[in-house]
């Protein structure tokens, strides 16, 4: 055993990975501690960093090899912590080269299975040891748990693309951020973040995992702020009646950060479908509310009469009539006066969120009451809009009763509001 000269203290292992000549020549029993601690504090398995210290052993005695021409190999004993240096030597029918090959009557000396064409451990080098070069073999181990560790966070997250994550912000680069996600940090890009959204370092949310990408330099993940999966998963979260299937989320329609129209619908009978959404008091909705920074959320029944989703899709504005030409699939809607620009919404966004819930292409167009001749519609859809009290919707009924209707005519019901809160 040869005298230590490194002068480090052991511990430095522990920070610095470890200095291999002071702890493989001195230390045994600790070096292999060490290793075990290591593995647990990566969360790699003890194998995996057993084989880097093996190939960096080997790469930094194959330098020394170079000289006589050996091939090296070397093998740890995982139970005393010492360390053997073999030449490994091909098996062939006439050697050449004593150096690197073998006969195959020698070779069944040592392995009775030997054959021709492999390669086989010979003797070992005992006094290898004295020419390690610690610096470069510790930098060889970090190069391969880097390796290690790289594939261990692409398995860990590879196949989960589509599921929801907590994350914290761990920096800012321009309009990139970047997050922790377990021991992988992923980037949320400009264009997967929500517009109104600030982020700082520290911040707390969750987030959809897009795209995992396998690259020269380690596992890429691309997560989201604003796909519209990130709100129905929120929803099977927060929702126990969607988590296990009673109720089901037929379309999604967002606007990330402002505005969100979602139709449900019941799949056992009894059970409420925008009721189970919304919550007791809101509670639940709310939760997904806070979870987007005050993103409006629409819940609405969803229906297989085109006429009654449509109605409903536009909430909070009150329907008069809707035509559909469905060759074209254009539903031409009539609107109070008073209601168009409820219905159309700010910047035509209540029309376009309606347009891609229905799947429909919507005209909205403005009638007065009395030129409407409509029949009286007893299906009337459960709404969640949230901003717009039960007080704004009595008044918009008032309204519309209030107007002159033709004799022989009846102006459809609004649609009622069961359920509805304030933000």
């Amino acid at each position: 055993m040869h005298d230590n000269k490194s002068g480090l203290d052991p511990l430095l292992f522990f920070i610095n990975v470890f200095y291999l000549y002071y702890l493989i020549c001195v230390m045994k029993s600790n070096f292999l501690i060490a290793l075990t601690q290591l593995a647990a504090e990566r969360n790699l398995d003890r194998d995996t960093i057993l084989s880097a210290v093996e190939e960096a052993l080997s790469s930094t005695f194959k330098k020394e090899s170079l000289k006589s021409g050996h091939n090296i190999s070397v093998k740890l004993d995982t139970e005393t912590g010492d360390f053997n240096v073999y030449v490994v030597k091909s098996i062939v029918d006439e050697v050449v080269d004593n150096s690197i090959e073998i006969s195959l009557k020698d070779a069944k000396k040592i392995d009775s299975n030997a054959e021709i064409g492999n390669n086989i451990l010979t003797g070992k080098l005992n006094e290898a040891g004295g020419r390690i070069e610690a610096q470069t073999a510790k930098q060889v181990i970090l190069q391969r748990l880097r390796e290690a560790e790289k594939d261990l966070i692409f398995n860990e997250f590879q196949g989960r693309e589509g599921e929801i994550f907590a994350v914290t912000v761990v920096r800012t680069d321009q309009k990139k951020v970047y997050v922790e996600m377990g021991r992988a940090e992923a980037l949320l890009p400009v264009n997967e973040q929500m517009y109104s959204e600030r982020y700082r370092v520290g911040q707390k949310f969750r987030v959809l995992l897009k795209a995992l990408a396998d690259t020269p330099r380690g596992p890429e993940l691309i997560v989201s702020r604003a796909d519209t999966i990130l709100l129905q998963k929120l929803f099977e979260q927060e929702v126990p009646e969607i988590s296990n299937g009673s109720v089901d989320i037929m379309s999604i329609a967002r606007e990330a950060g402002n505005r969100s129209k979602v139709s449900v619908v019941a799949k056992q009978e009894g059970i409420d479908a925008v009721g189970s959404c919304v919550g007791l008091r809101g509670i639940r909705i709310q939760s997904i509310v806070s979870e987007l920074q005050g993103e409006k959320i629409d819940v609405v029944e969803w229906s297989n009469d085109p006429k009654v989703l449509i109605t409903s899709s536009l909430n909070p504005a009150q329907v008069a009539k809707v035509e559909l030409v469905e060759e074209e699939k254009i539903a031409i809607v009539w609107v109070p006066n008073q209601h168009l620009s409820l219905a159309i919404g700010r910047e035509g966004q209540n029309a376009r969120l309606a347009a891609k819930m229905t799947d429909w292409k919507i005209d909205i167009r403005s009638v007065e009451p009395e030129e409407v001749n409509v029949e009286e519609d007893n299906n009337k859809d459960k709404i969640f809009t949230p901003g717009h009290g039960e007080d704004v919707f009595r008044k918009l009924e008032e309204e519309i009763a209030e107007e002159p209707v033709a004799e022989e005519e009846v102006a459809e019901e609004p649609v009622a509001e069961e359920e509805v809160a304030e933000e």
